[in-house]
């Protein structure tokens, strides 16, 4: 137990929660925490278990909100993306691509926070390309929630709605880049002593943010979802010029 790192567990769950009330999983913000304490491919693998039993706890508690076919228009391009991704990470210089997710991210929640009637048409096209997108940053970076998020706040999706969906994407998401992490060995075994911990902080964090998230009105969640988003923009572009 001395070896464990109790503030990153205590950060993990703060993640999981906030990811829960924005409905675009937490590694949105778990990724940048974990980048302070382990190696970017230890943090890429250790996201990928996490968010196992995250998703899985999000799945129980909202199944009754899912959206089958966007599940399928979403779903199906990131698993076919995440794949790819997760297999270019060990390639290409992940600074470049942070840097380029940090400014689409601050730009894109920004234009829609200040456009706040501004839609982008629920259409077959416009879920594929989110979730293409959405699938591949998962893959080669860690995180693709955010712009799964941005997505899907696009379609104006009720939140339980939203949050049940984009929790099943995620999974399967997950389930994919596991496989694939593993093979490029990013799951390191002495990594492997945290994963008790994040099970059980991914169950407590989505029950949290289920009970906070039913105090929330339906027309504030769309801003507090893009306002997160935006945060995590920001805080992906600090860190990246810090290191």
């Amino acid at each position: 137990m001395k070896d464990i790192n109790f503030i990153f567990l205590i950060l993990a769950l703060v993640a999981e929660i906030i990811g829960t009330i924005g409905g675009f999983g937490s590694s949105v913000f778990f990724v940048p925490l974990g980048n302070f304490y382990f190696d970017f491919y230890s943090v890429l693998g250790l996201t990928a278990i996490f968010h196992l039993s995250s998703n899985l706890s999000k799945i129980f508690l909202f199944k009754k909100g899912l959206d089958k076919k966007l599940l399928l228009s979403i779903g199906i391009p990131s698993i076919v993306f995440v794949i790819i991704g997760g297999f270019l990470s060990k390639s290409i210089n992940s600074m470049y691509l942070e840097i380029i997710l940090g400014v689409f991210l601050v730009g894109l929640s920004l234009l829609f926070l200040i456009k706040s009637k501004l839609t982008i048409a629920p259409t077959k096209k416009n879920a594929i390309i989110g979730g293409s997108f959405s699938g591949f940053s998962a893959g080669l970076l860690g995180t693709g929630g955010a712009i799964r998020g941005l997505t899907m706040a696009s379609f104006n999706l009720e939140k339980s709605v939203f949050i049940a969906t984009s929790a099943f994407i995620d999974f399967m998401i997950d389930f994919s880049r596991t496989l694939v992490y593993y093979n490029n060995g990013y799951i390191h075994s002495h990594d492997l002593k945290y994963v008790p911990f994040l099970f059980v902080i991914g169950l407590i964090g989505s029950l949290i943010g289920k009970k906070i998230l039913a105090r929330i009105p339906q027309f504030r969640f769309r801003k507090l979802s893009l306002s997160f988003i935006l945060f995590i923009g920001i805080v992906t572009l600090i860190q990246i010029f810090v290191k």
